[in-house]
């Protein structure tokens, strides 16, 4: 690869003595590429090789100011990373995942699924996966989802006879949603570099994220399920539940279904063999599903139903409303009388007159009918609710039990941290800090917490933010160089002079991202390579926010694809002895073409990325 690179530098350089500035600044992006893959340390050399080219380049125009120009320039990028708001997630977002990580949590929620999910061929890489994606919801920090994993759940199928390419490309694979998933690291640097908001970048995230971890578990269960050696099912033994004594005596004496024995066993004299107590407090928690349905559609009532305000008199009423039909035709807010109107504005204004003649008027102060949606609403949950409990019997019970004693805590900090953003009630920094403050109380609630513990994740945030500063740090006077050379102006008029269509460019970017992923990091392409396709954008009338989510989605190659693909050095350092480098590619490479696959779909259909955005924050 270096001397391809080398290669291709050479022969499009002129001579020596015909180069200009603007070559200066293509020879130190294949400067920065090679050293890289020599292995130098990338923030150090982008500041390196940044300085060095910023000196030539004002030396070229002024000699004796040019030391003095670039140390300018060094501190001002500098404080520019060092004021940036967006920046201040990172730390917050990595000790939240690292103290989630300590909570020792994730044993009790992979177990849960893989007993819920013992139906479903592959049931065990099934809940890998699903495990992996709720973790990196919760934490985002790839190497640490791969390793937790690669310790948990790696063994236990090699343990059940799973293939192991199929078990390493689980493990892998579902370990870099984080990538994409949100609170992911890479969007708020990308959000930093483009210019973007993070908080549509996290909303236009979740659902191809959930659309990836979904085509993975479809992969796995066609797997599993033309080749049943590859993931064979699960003994009766990996497959029981055992159950406590007033259960096993409730499922003997009444009936096997939750509610009907518990509910017999209540009554009078019938539960002498078993505490009142015990039985409240699992009828309270098979209650559940249906208490939180009716909070539910009790709070969308409340919100659908919600009277007009009245307004005082006395009140003087702002906005287009208090403007006189006058004033509004003479500034042409209003059709005037006696012009022409479509055929189609016709129709929509008469089927609006005729829905309002429909619709009584509600006075200010009542509260609105219920909308049909809501009990349309209303009808699904109940259906869901009647098939849960003809079917909760007291193993899915004791199944429920697992799951919310360790998904629950694990989606109360989801739903707060994700939650808060998606609908504007806090940004990205301040629903971090809710989160690590979360991930405390988690650790403290599970008895976790302890010096030592809060130390060490003190201490690789800080190595985390640390590396992800002075990245920035390195890319802020990497990128300046390379402006100031006139780089980016012989990129922009290359580019524009191929006349490539939008969706040309489309596919010729993705393609050197997917390309630059097999030798690089995806730090290292967001902070060198994406200040040099943002600009372009433009041109060609890309939405940033759609392109930011296809690299997204693109970049999760990185860790995948040879021969950096960190999840798979993260793996092999906690899999078996017998268990090969080799073995852990071919075993990623299946979930590559799925990736392509996920980029191909949500360039098809931009909505699944866009959708959620534009509900949000239509206003």
């Amino acid at each position: 690869m270096m001397a391809i690179v080398v290669g291709l530098v050479f022969y499009i350089l002129p001579a020596p003595s015909q180069m200009t500035n603007g070559h200066l600044g293509l020879l130190m992006l294949a400067m920065i590429v090679v050293a890289i893959m020599l292995g130098f340390p990338t923030a150090f050399t982008l500041m390196g090789l940044g300085t060095l080219f910023a000196w030539l380049a004002y030396r070229s125009q002024n000699p004796e100011t040019a030391v003095a120009q670039t140390l300018d320039l060094m501190a001002l990028r500098a404080y520019w990373v060092m004021s940036n708001d967006v920046l201040i997630s990172v730390p917050l977002f990595v000790f939240m995942g690292y103290l989630v990580e300590r909570s020792n949590l994730i044993e009790r929620l992979f177990k849960g699924l893989h007993l819920a999910t013992a139906s479903i061929p592959g049931s065990l890489a099934v809940a890998t996966i699903v495990t992996c994606a709720i973790f990196s919801t919760a934490s985002g920090i790839i190497g640490a989802v791969v390793t937790v994993m690669g310790l948990l759940a790696f063994p236990a199928m090699l343990k059940a006879g799973y293939g192991i390419r199929l078990a390493a490309g689980s493990v892998t694979a579902g370990g870099t949603l984080g990538i994409l998933i949100p609170p992911s690291v890479l969007l708020i640097l990308y959000g930093a570099t483009a210019g973007v908001s993070v908080v549509q970048l996290y909303a236009g995230a979740f659902f191809p994220g959930i659309m990836l971890a979904g085509l993975y578990v479809v992969y796995v269960i066609l797997c599993a399920k033309f080749n049943p050696n590859s993931a064979p099912p699960l003994s009766e033994e990996d497959q029981r539940v055992g159950l406590p004594q007033f259960a096993q005596t409730i499922a003997k004496t009444w009936s096997k279904n939750v509610l009907l024995g518990m509910a017999r066993a209540v009554k009078g004299k019938r539960n002498k063999d078993v505490p009142m107590l015990t039985l409240l407090f699992n009828l309270f928690v098979a209650l559940l599903p249906a208490t939180a349905t009716a909070l539910l559609m009790g709070s969308l009532y409340l919100v659908a139903t919600a009277p007009e305000e009245a307004v005082p008199e006395g009140v003087q009423v702002m906005g287009i409303a208090a403007i006189s039909a006058e004033t509004q035709v003479e500034f042409g807010l209003e059709e005037p009388e006696g012009s022409e109107k479509s055929e189609a504005q016709e129709t929509e204004a008469g089927q609006t007159e005729e829905k309002t003649a429909d619709e009584k008027p509600v006075p200010p102060g009542e509260r609105k009918p219920i909308p049909t949606w809501w009990w349309i609403t209303l009808s699904v949950f109940s259906a869901i609710l009647a098939v849960i409990y003809v079917v909760l019997t007291f193993v899915r019970l004791e199944i429920f039990k697992m799951l919310l004693t360790s998904f629950f805590p694990l989606a109360l900090i989801i739903l707060g941290v994700l939650g808060t953003i998606v609908v504007g009630l806090a940004t990205p920094a301040e629903a971090a800090a809710m989160g690590a403050f979360g991930g405390l109380v988690l650790a403290a609630a599970y008895r976790q917490l302890s010096w030592s513990v809060l130390k060490e994740a003190v201490f690789l945030c800080a190595k985390t933010s640390a590396m992800v500063c002075w990245l920035f740090v390195g890319s802020g006077i990497f990128a300046a160089a390379f402006a100031l050379l006139g780089g980016q102006e012989i990129v922009d008029s290359w580019v524009k002079s191929m006349d490539l269509s939008p969706l040309q460019f489309m596919i010729l970017a993705q393609v050197i991202i997917f390309l630059l992923g097999w030798p690089l990091e995806w730090t290292e392409i967001i902070v060198i390579f994406m200040p040099i396709f943002i600009p372009l954008l433009s041109h060609f009338d890309i939405n940033p926010l759609f392109f930011g989510l296809l690299v997204a989605l693109n970049l999760q190659t990185a860790f995948l694809s040879p021969p950096v693909a960190m999840a798979a050095f993260y793996l092999k350092g906690v899999a078996p002895p017998h268990v090969t480098l080799n073995q852990i590619f071919l075993g990623m490479m299946p979930y590559m073409v799925i990736q392509v696959t996920a980029i191909f779909l949500l360039y098809m259909f931009p909505q699944i990325g866009l959708w959620l955005p534009s509900l949000v924050y239509s206003n």
